[in-house]
């Protein structure tokens, strides 16, 4: 196998695919605010400023995690673990990643976005990553409110104000990322496990995580649903949104009669990258046309 270049090292610490996640949520938010609006300068300064800061808040958890990723499998051929890159060079690299993102909100968009991508990163790096993931199983949910800022970074650069809109989005990212999180700890158990973190399905069991990941899901259901009851997103995003999550749901009961865990883990895991790409994409094509009220006074 041939040895990434430096280029490709670096590119590897700002973990891709959460910025490419990340993006897609941040659209949608945006685009749910903005009604079929389009400011291109704080469209672009919203994109790539907190995909700066994101990219800087995974280059920070390199390093911090980089004893931890030395024991896990699937971690532990990254540039750091291998000495392709010192962990002082990855700080550097970081400090100026956040400097450029939290720049360009600052220049681009409102005080409200700057300060929730800087409570976004302060969680992520600091209560999740410094503390909580290698302390407690509640490490998950507190890491699930930074995962939740980038759609409302979204949102609140356009409407630059934190209202209902705004917290249903915070709850709907928040509670999905719990029975995805959770179906990621079941099949990478034994990761976790060695590493000593205390992840609910190795503190409490997978049958208990069981439990927790169909709880989510209904939750994580009836919060995507209130985005168009309450006039935010119109009635293609809400068709979406009740096939997605009742399959989900579904998914979630199957796991009571599954014989092989870890590949119902992998299905709920999959299956919930699909439906968040699903709705955030709703976001951005049916905002545009919802009538602005809420949806239940003209049932």
């Amino acid at each position: 196998m041939a040895t990434p270049s430096r280029f490709q090292d670096f590119v590897t610490l700002t973990k891709p695919g959460i910025i490419g996640g990340n993006v897609i949520s941040v659209m949608g938010g945006y685009f749910l605010a903005a009604r079929g609006e389009f400011d291109a300068w704080l469209f672009l300064a919203t994109l790539a400023g907190l995909g700066l800061v994101i990219a800087s808040g995974c280059a920070y958890n390199n390093v911090i995690d980089r004893d931890i990723d030395a024991i896990m499998r699937r971690t532990q051929n990254r540039p750091l673990v291998q000495g392709r890159i010192t962990p002082a060079a990855t700080l550097v690299f970081a400090t100026l990643l956040g400097l450029g993102g939290f720049g360009l909100l600052a220049l681009g968009t409102n005080a409200l976005t700057v300060g929730l991508a800087a409570f976004g990163f302060a969680i992520y790096v600091g209560a999740y990553s410094l503390y909580m993931k290698r302390h407690s199983e509640f490490g998950t949910l507190v890491g699930s409110l930074s995962g939740a800022v980038p759609p409302v970074v979204g949102y609140c650069a356009v409407s630059r104000q934190f209202d209902t809109g705004a917290m249903t989005l915070l709850a709907i990212f928040c509670l999905w990322q719990m029975p995805h999180s959770y179906a990621i700890a079941i099949f990478r158990r034994e990761d976790y496990r060695a590493a000593s973190i205390p992840v609910l399905p190795v503190v409490r069991g997978i049958e208990t995580a069981k439990h927790y990941i169909l709880g989510y899901i209904l939750a994580f259901v009836v919060a995507t649903l209130t985005l168009s009851l309450a006039g935010y997103a119109g009635v293609g995003y809400f068709a979406v949104a009740l096939v997605m999550g009742v399959y989900w749901l579904y998914l979630g009961l199957e796991g009571y009669k599954a014989r092989d865990d870890e590949k119902w883990a992998r299905q709920v895991f999959g299956f919930s990258i699909l439906t968040i790409t699903a709705l955030s994409v709703m976001m951005s094509v049916d905002s545009s046309l919802a009538p602005n009220v809420a949806l239940w006074t003209s049932l």
